[in-house]
């Protein structure tokens, strides 16, 4: 496999990561190889992704990284908390009255729901426990709860088989976070479970809109639920890398930058 050597490094970090999570590990020659880069270049691009702790620096290459434990959903909300404000605030023009829509259990996605409380003709369609239990004293909105297994750390409600109940209705519009947006592997997450109700809920969806902060660009988690063709629209903040928002754009996706 060669590539264009005029690439932009996160192009060439995201090439790399996705060798490094088919292999497990590789070395400096084998990526300089298989890339079409100096050994130079690929080491400097080893350190950065090192520095981000991405992956670890091994003699003569590097491994993976090993991922850290997903982080509670709690703490979560308290990271970028004014660019997922604004992003949520964003997010609600997407929304009318009388629409289906669906809310994953991502921080991001949590603050929208907040401004969806001014809504009286509205359907919720959601996995998380907790925009569910933002909608307890909102009469006007009628909240639909997936089955499923319990998953503490995002709050949810995991597994396909709690699904079904998604079918009956016509979902205008499903808002998901993710891990990061990268391509080609588009929206991922670090939960295998999250990935997988959310790549069946993508499929449901008359557009899929993605609620993603500036640094969500270009991370590769292990599990895929959307591919870039299946974006509709992407909303993020001021801060987002421009290479990789012309990417998307590419791919068909509206940007929004709040």
């Amino acid at each position: 496999m060669k590539i264009d050597i005029h690439l932009f490094p996160a192009e060439r970090h995201q090439k790399i990561l996705t060798m490094l999570s088919q292999n497990g590990r590789i070395t400096v020659v084998e990526l300089s190889e298989k890339l079409g880069l100096s050994e130079v270049t690929i080491r400097n691009d080893l350190q950065t992704l090192a520095g981000q702790s991405l992956v670890i620096r091994t003699h003569g290459g590097a491994v993976l990284a090993p991922q850290a434990p997903e982080l509670s959903l709690l703490l979560r909300r308290q990271q970028k908390a004014l660019e997922k404000e604004h992003i949520g605030t964003a997010a609600v023009n997407l929304v009318s009255a009388n629409d289906a829509v669906f809310l994953d259990a991502s921080s991001t996605v949590l603050a929208l729901a907040q401004h969806l409380r001014k809504f009286r003709n509205l359907t919720i369609l959601t996995h998380s426990l907790i925009v569910a239990q933002s909608m307890l004293d909102v009469p006007g909105i009628n909240v639909i709860l997936t089955g499923g297994t319990l998953h503490r750390d995002t709050i949810s409600l995991l597994g396909s088989d709690g699904l079904g109940i998604l079918r009956k209705y016509n979902i205008n519009t499903g808002f998901f976070g993710a891990h990061g947006l990268s391509f080609p592997e588009g929206l991922t997450d670090i939960s295998a479970g999250e990935a997988e109700v959310k790549r069946e809920v993508v499929a449901m969806c008359r557009q899929v809109v993605a609620l993603i902060d500036a640094t969500k660009w270009g991370r590769v988690g292990p599990a895929s639920f959307a591919s870039p063709n299946q974006i509709n629209t992407v909303i993020t903040d001021q801060n987002a890398d421009s290479t990789l928002i012309e990417k998307a754009r590419q791919f068909g996706m509206r940007v929004i930058q709040t």
